[in-house]
């Protein structure tokens, strides 16, 4: 079997070479110029743990290739992959334009039966809009020529796609015909072989299915910021809380870990664009309301602790950044809490130094010359007024503390991932405080 992906963006290039990896013929397609030629040598656009050793073996092996034209393909693949970004619009709505031109440049170079499925999160009803395109496109040449519009969602977390991606603990997938089905099947198969894990549906249930397992994980990040925050005005421990409501397995432990809100490529955009939904069809989604307006506010948690130490007087003070990316094992910084800090810090006139193992480069693209860039976790720490630990990197977990006491200026650390135990770190001399 031959398939397409079209974009090469964190979604698309692992889905590419996860195929590619159980023998698939891939053809990822971008029409970024640049970033196909870098993939052709070996150049990555994002850090992925054990992606650069995949997208090489595959690539050196054929079975993954790259191109910046969808056209070409289209008469050897099965099924075309849309992985294109859908960005939020001013509005938080999802912007389909690329969406909907992988679906008008299928239509106007098709010759036979394909499957378009679309990886990207999109909105419900965005199926209807390819399909409308693509049959658009055909009518405008004259032919007709069968096709099937599918919704295939991706459920990989950053830092651990390619396990994710091998080892599903399920594929959803959203068909209209059997003859989709079968070709789904077909492909996904490997991946299936010793535990059947396919979840077949109609194609708004797989588009909305999506949408509501981020809105849920989201929900229940906020929640426990939100009980972490009332714990620390009623004097409870919210990580004695967190183990204790954990326990119950109607509720699991997964995702109640409190800290300085939820970034990246999907929580966020992904609430805005399912509230958007909801106020297009003239239904308010309160509770997701709530989850951004806690997580937006939580971004100034460290901050605002930080700033109360000091009286609000943060002028001139000197503060150190430990963890930058939106979460450990990635460079990814959409929606970075980090960012949201770095500009309060900047605003209340600090100088500020920063460290994270990944997302530098990142974030020097971001900032430029306006903060100082470590040499490593240790040197960010050097004459610093107060540390503040922002992404739970493993390093940053066991430090070795008599460096920290001889290096920092003040012994002030604010924690945004609560990494350290209180008692502990008082007897060390720290002023301490956490989520």
């Amino acid at each position: 079997m031959k398939i397409a992906v079209v974009g090469t963006g964190y979604v698309g290039l692992v889905t590419g070479t996860c195929f590619a990896e159980m023998g698939v013929e891939v053809v990822c397609v971008d029409v970024d110029k640049r970033k196909i030629d870098n993939l052709l040598k070996g150049i990555l656009p994002i850090y992925e743990p054990g992606l650069e050793e995949l997208v090489k073996r595959n690539f050196e092996s054929n079975r993954l290739q790259f191109a910046t034209d969808l056209s070409v393909c289209l008469d050897d693949v099965d099924i075309v992959f849309s992985a294109v970004g859908t960005p939020p619009d001013e509005d938080g709505s999802a912007d389909l334009k690329y969406v909907i031109e992988v679906a008008r440049t299928v239509g106007r170079y098709m010759n036979k039966y394909l499957v378009i499925a679309t990886k990207s999160t999109v909105p419900v009803g965005t199926a209807k809009l390819v399909k409308k395109a693509i049959q658009e496109e055909l009518d405008k040449r004259g032919v007709n020529i069968a096709f099937d519009v599918a919704s295939n969602p991706e459920f990989l977390k950053e830092g651990a796609a390619i396990e994710d991606f091998m080892k599903p603990d399920r594929v959803v997938v959203g068909v209209e015909s059997e003859r989709a089905r079968e070709l789904m099947e077909t492909l996904y198969a490997p991946f299936m072989r010793s535990d059947y894990k396919m979840i077949f549906m109609d194609v708004p249930s797989a588009e909305m299915t999506k949408y509501a397992a981020n809105a849920m994980l989201a929900t229940r990040i906020s929640f426990m910021n939100d009980i972490a925050n009332l714990c620390q005005l009623v004097g409870a421990d919210v990580n004695r809380v967190r183990d204790g409501i954990g326990s119950d397995p109607r509720i699991g432990k997964r995702f109640l870990f409190p800290g300085c809100g939820y970034g990246g490529s999907c929580f966020p955009k992904d609430v805005k664009a399912l509230i958007k939904t909801a106020e297009k069809y003239g239904y308010p989604m309160r509770v997701l309301q709530a989850v951004e307006d806690v997580n937006d506010d939580q971004k100034r948690v460290v901050f605002n602790n930080l700033n109360k130490y000091y009286s609000n007087d943060l002028k001139g003070k000197s503060i150190g950044i430990w963890g930058l990316s939106f979460k450990p094992e990635t460079d990814d910084m959409r929606e970075a809490p980090s960012l949201v800090i770095i500009d309060l810090l900047l605003q209340a006139g600090c100088k500020v130094k920063v460290y994270d193992p990944i997302a530098m480069e990142e974030v020097k693209h971001k900032m430029g010359d306006t903060i100082e860039f470590a040499q490593d976790m240790y040197d960010a720490a050097v004459d610093v007024d107060a540390l503040l630990i922002v992404t739970e990197w493993k390093q940053f977990r066991i430090p070795t503390w008599s460096v920290l006491q001889k290096v920092m200026k003040k012994k002030v650390i604010v924690d945004g991932r609560n990494l350290f135990r209180h008692k502990e770190m008082e007897q060390m001399g720290f002023d301490y405080f956490s989520i």
